[in-house]
């Protein structure tokens, strides 16, 4: 696979986007109820959004764009709660930020591994095996 800047530039983001999500949710203030959090958190988010879609989305009309739903935003918005007050509260919970994250990504990279096989028809090789081992060392080595 040849890496193009078409490919570099979304896991820039991605990475860029990750370390500023950890910092603000381990900072996220201890006596704040982190659901009213997510609350201003999606209001920022949709108003973010909104401003995104009509000055470089290119569409300009949400309502029809809105005719082509399915069922993936809704469970997806389900699941981003569930990802953030996750996070929320593991950080509450004593995690350190050197360590929740890895942790979490590397199971995460594990049942992925599984999700792909499963519902997808994606190979699983040997080295992708030898990558959970490994996976599962590291976490045994990041958490000690």
């Amino acid at each position: 696979m040849s890496l193009t800047l078409s490919m570099i530039w979304p896991v820039a983001l991605i990475v860029v986007s990750n370390v500023f999500y950890h910092i603000c949710t381990k900072s996220t203030p201890e006596t704040l109820d982190p659901f009213a959090s997510l609350i201003v958190t999606y209001l920022v988010g949709a108003v973010v959004s909104a401003v995104l879609y009509y000055t470089i989305g290119g569409r300009g009309n949400l309502l029809k764009e809105c005719t082509k739903l399915n069922w993936t935003p809704f469970v997806l918005g389900i699941v981003i709660v569930g990802l953030e007050a996750g996070n929320i509260f593991a950080y509450k919970a004593g995690w350190q930020i050197n360590s929740q994250a890895i942790t979490q990504s590397a199971v995460l990279a594990v049942a992925l591994i599984f999700v792909g096989f499963l519902l997808y028809k994606e190979v699983l090789t040997v080295s992708k095996i030898v990558g959970i081992v490994i996976c599962l060392v590291g976490l045994y080595f990041i958490n000690k």
